[in-house]
């Protein structure tokens, strides 16, 4: 081995010109360097209008150096990256060529549960492969973004696919195969479309500005479940919780607060807390739009102007310590100390407020509940946890039998959980 680290032969050993291990010696022992290898990558997409506008995947062509878009006709076409959008996972492509037969845009808010839908692409490079299926939901949420309601079916998707139309049986588009969700990298039924209503309104911004604006409300929110819904006064789970307000957001100038419950935003019901990012990501910035929300066992109306979203890591958003507690746990089952100054910064906590830190878990009501030693909590009832002399007299004044909403920060954000007082 020389200097360089690579290797080499004895001198009176030569390297063999012919058979199979000829390449293997002259690369790797006689110091020849090894050129990278061009790597082609396979997907789906189709034309929107006459003078060569396609619609694919951003995942698709992300990094490519070259793209090459091969029509139904054999006809090959050099294309040119318009924008992508990698939050929407939509990319706008653009060949020079005139009279392109197009697809028909249909409508997806219109496309209901179970109905079939067939979806067109190249499956391992099997070109114009049809499969067909069913809408098995709408507007779901995937961990990896949240202002895309995707629409789920059964339809076989595979690689190669991605970017391909999804059709409903009057033969419009309705989708974009994005995703599958597997756990052997194949297909098990659980595919994922963009809606095309805003799919268009993405390629729509890209090629008007080369980039997407999405609206911004800057909450953190969640789901209610059964005991949550009483505690905040609802007959059932249904709306987004707020758990923290980010501040010089819209929703703090709009006068939202932690604890209120979304009932509704710009007319349209919020069921669950999954249906309001794409409400609000959709929603044009410098729109004033009304929300319902519920405060305090009362509904009440607010107005927000909705902003731009400032960055994808934006998207959701958003005194002297008393003596000390018996070591047996409160009236909860908890034992807690009052927060440092250093962990009040941290938490990022407006000024006068704090909380308290869980420093054991004993059995009864706060352990049933799923509290945690490390926990925060922030709030309890309607009231915000001051110290630690506020947290004791708001325990001992709880209503016996009742469930009370209890705010946590664990982790990187605040959560809510029913706690039923003993």
């Amino acid at each position: 081995r020389n200097p360089l680290g690579r290797y080499h032969l004895p001198e009176d050993m030569p390297i063999p010109e012919e058979g199979p291990l000829a390449e293997l010696f002259r690369r790797f022992l006689d110091g020849e360097e090894e050129h990278p290898e061009e790597v082609d990558s396979l997907g789906s997409g189709f034309i929107i209008s006459p003078d060569g506008y396609i619609l694919t995947n951003h995942h698709v062509v992300q990094g490519a150096d070259e793209i090459i878009v091969r029509l139904h006709n054999r006809d090959t076409y050099q294309a040119k990256l318009v924008g992508s959008d990698e939050a929407s996972d939509i990319a706008l492509l653009k060949v020079e060529a005139q009279n392109l037969p197009t697809v028909r845009i249909g409508d997806s808010s219109r496309l209901k549960i179970g109905a079939w839908v067939l979806a067109i692409g190249s499956p391992f490079g099997f070109d114009h492969t049809v499969t067909a299926g069913i809408v098995s939901a709408k507007g779901r949420s995937l961990p990896s973004e949240n202002y895309v309601p995707y629409i789920q079916t059964d339809v076989a998707i595979n690689p190669g696919n991605s970017g391909g139309p999804l059709f409903n049986l009057d033969g419009e588009v309705v989708g974009i195969n994005s995703q599958i969700f597997s756990r052997s990298g194949g297909f098990m039924g659980l595919s994922f479309a963009v809606p095309i209503d805003l799919a268009m309104n993405v390629a729509r911004q890209l090629r008007e500005k080369g980039r997407v604006s999405r609206g911004y409300l800057g909450v953190l929110i969640q789901d209610l479940d059964q005991g949550l819904a009483h505690s905040f006064g609802l007959d059932h789970p249904r709306g987004a919780l707020v758990s923290r307000v980010l501040p010089d957001s819209p929703a703090a100038r709009a006068g939202l607060q932690v604890g209120d419950v979304i009932l509704s935003f710009n007319g349209r019901e919020i069921r669950t807390s999954t249906e309001l990012p794409p409400l609000v990501g959709s929603t044009p910035v410098g729109e004033e739009v009304v929300m319902a929300v519920q405060r305090k066992g009362k509904v009440h109306e607010l107005r927000v102007k909705i902003e731009e979203l400032p960055g994808r890591e934006a998207a959701v958003e958003e005194k002297k310590s008393a003596a000390a507690q018996p070591r047996q746990g409160d009236r909860l089952g908890l034992v807690v100390r009052e927060l440092n100054s250093a962990e009040i910064q941290e938490l990022e906590l407006p000024p006068g407020e704090g909380g308290v830190l869980v420093q054991s878990v004993k059995k009864g009501p706060a352990a049933r509940a799923g509290i945690e030693e490390g926990d925060v909590l922030l709030m309890l009832g309607e009231h915000r946890i001051r110290d630690l002399a506020h947290y004791r007299r708001l325990v001992q004044a709880l209503p016996a039998g009742r469930e009370v909403p209890l705010l946590i920060q664990r982790g990187q954000g605040p959560v809510f959980i029913a706690l039923k007082v003993p």
